[in-house]
């Protein structure tokens, strides 16, 4: 028998971080919302016949103040019931974002890799609310549902039990038999529409963000065309997926109408017989129709735990992922040192493997590789950065491999700083606190300035403090790296690996930047932007021919050129600053 703990839904509930206290207080305000309704019933039934036998208004009186009470309760603690178990699920999707994003953060690297920005923000957004939905419209009236056909089935078994067995059956049929029902024959059409959910989300990120480079490239009404159709299909599924709620939906009226006519029979068998009062049957006869309040909500609930244990089993494929480290990861490295890599070849799961290569990062050296798109040139920052495991070969720092040192010790001596760095919708300073959570304003001034982002900053609002609303969609393509340059230069990081850091800038200023990234010594005149102990590598796609670097490898589809110095082929010649250069088949490199 499989263990319910294993099961994907408790595992994903459990990432709400629910608090026992705050569940409860949900469950008795809606029970009391309920228990109102249930009284409210059967106190009218008794007022209605007992009216009917004339008695003194007195008699009366208290009844009718009751019926009033109970009519003003069921709204107030109807309302109650919606803030406290909007307030839990509310809490609950944060601490599971917060969870989420934790567990990322210190898991490994490549658990996210390979999916698609719009996949990983729907699994992270749309899911955890999926997630949410569940303690709104499963848990709670799940639990008050319970409560309520037990409060009723007592009543009637006082009264009579032939008519609390036919109340039970018919709760058993519209609380428990029409919520599988549904859920089975939802289940599939919910799983094509979470799949064309994460389809459209994809879809509409990539034009978004994007949507100046494929204008351009004048693919931009083909981008839109895919996100409108992978919308049309989410809502065609979304509707597939409501049909069978609906014939589910009508058990529930089938089960009131044989509950009522049930009770109503043996009640007037019992009446006739002079065993039961006229104010018992009217209780037995309209206190179902309360009854089945609470159940009528549970086909929907059944249908969004449905829905919750598929957005839980997506949230948790990437966590369990992250939380594969793969064995060692368990010697301490103090940075500051050597990396190395060995006939290194690397490449994503499925993909194409780059051509061996040999890499000496000893601190302070600056590194330049050049390639086309899509040749394996982040593949490589990333596998050095060991985010990717090598294909072949390997990377060592320090002479340890890079699977054996903590990922804590790993990540705060080598980073890696991908062109498509998420920016936050928060204050700049905060976005610069990414990289180091400790940045001060002036440190982050210093920075911004040196990218060239202060004349910019002088004229923000609220300088540092001022909020980037959109995230990235508040800054220019320019503006964007700029500022993804400047958290890169303040991380703690001794081995910077930088992806396009001057992508979407113009050529002299791309240029000018990459001088003062790779520089050491400032001997053209321009500051260096990274101290002469930490090791840079930069991705780029133009690099200036007057630059002075240590090692330039080229990148050609799925083979690394990196020619030796010393080569047959090779012809030598200087550069301003003294260093040997090689070129070989018109491809330079030291």
């Amino acid at each position: 028998m499989a263990d319910w703990r294993t099961d994907p839904l408790v595992r994903g509930i459990a990432l709400l971080d629910l608090r026992p206290r705050r569940v409860l207080a949900a469950v008795a305000a809606g029970a009391a919302t309920l228990g109102s309704a249930l009284a409210l019933a059967a106190l009218s039934a008794w007022l209605i016949t007992r009216a009917w036998q004339m008695p003194p208004v007195l008699d009366l009186s208290v009844a009718v103040v009751a019926v009033r009470a109970l009519g003003i309760s069921r709204g107030v603690f109807r309302y109650i019931e919606r803030l406290t178990t909007h307030d839990t699920a509310l809490h609950g999707t944060t601490a599971a974002r917060a969870n989420i994003y934790r567990r990322l953060a210190d898991g490994n690297p490549a658990a996210t890799m390979g999916l698609r920005r719009g996949d990983l923000l729907a699994r992270t957004g749309s899911d955890v609310d999926t997630l949410g939905d569940v303690v709104v419209r499963a848990i709670v009236p799940i639990a008050v549902a319970i409560l309520m056909a037990i409060a009723a089935v007592g009543i009637l078994v006082l009264i009579s039990p032939a008519a609390a067995v036919v109340l039970a059956a018919a709760l058993a049929v519209s609380g428990i038999v029409a919520p599988v029902l549904a859920a089975r024959a939802a289940r599939e059409a919910e799983q094509r529409a979470a799949a064309a959910r994460a389809r459209y989300s994809e879809a509409a990120v990539t034009a978004l963000d994007h949507a100046t480079e494929l204008l351009v490239a004048g693919r931009l009404g083909d981008a839109r065309d895919r996100a409108a159709t992978a919308e049309d299909e989410a809502v065609r599924s979304a509707d597939r997926a409501a049909i069978p709620n609906g014939f589910a939906s009508a058990a529930t009226p089938l089960a009131i109408g044989a509950s009522v006519l049930g009770s109503l029979l043996i009640g007037m068998e019992l009446y006739g017989s002079g065993t039961m009062s006229p104010m018992a049957l009217g209780i037995l006869v309209l206190l179902p129709l309360s009854a089945f309040e609470a159940t009528s909500a549970l086909p929907d609930a059944a249908i969004a735990l449905g829905r919750g244990r598929i957005a839980a089993r997506r949230i948790l494929a990437i966590l369990d992922e992250a939380a594969d480290v793969g064995p060692g990861g368990d010697c301490d490295w103090a940075g500051g040192g050597s990396l190395t890599a060995r006939e290194l070849r690397c490449g994503r799961p499925g993909g194409r493997a780059t051509a061996p290569v040999d890499l000496d990062l000893a601190p302070g050296t600056r590194i330049a590789v050049v390639g086309a798109s899509g040749a394996g040139k982040t593949t490589l920052l990333m596998t050095l950065a060991g985010i990717l495991e090598p294909v072949a070969g390997s990377v060592r720092a320090d002479g340890l491999e890079l699977s054996r040192i903590r990922a804590d010790d790993l990540r705060r001596h080598i980073g890696f700083f991908a062109e498509d760095a998420h920016l936050f919708d928060t204050s700049v300073l905060e976005n610069l606190r990414v990289a180091r959570g400790d940045v001060d304003e002036r440190q982050a001034r210093a920075a911004l300035v040196a990218v060239g982002l202060g004349e910019w900053l002088a004229g923000l609002p609220d300088g540092l403090d001022t909020s980037l609303d959109g995230g990235a969609r508040a800054l220019s393509g320019g503006q964007r790296r700029r500022l993804l340059l400047a958290r890169a230069l303040l991380s703690p990081a001794n081995v910077l690996l930088l992806d396009e850091p001057t992508e979407h800038l113009d050529a002299g200023a791309g240029a000018n930047l990459l001088r003062r990234l790779l520089s050491r010594d400032g001997l053209s005149g321009d500051t260096p932007l990274v101290g002469a102990d930490r090791t840079v590598v930069v991705v780029t796609h133009q690099l200036p021919e007057d630059i002075g670097v240590d090692q330039v490898i080229h990148v050609h589809g799925a083979a690394v050129e990196n020619p030796l110095p010393n080569s047959a082929a090779a012809s030598s010649f200087s550069d301003t600053r003294g260093r040997r250069w090689s070129e070989v088949e018109g491809h330079t490199d030291t």
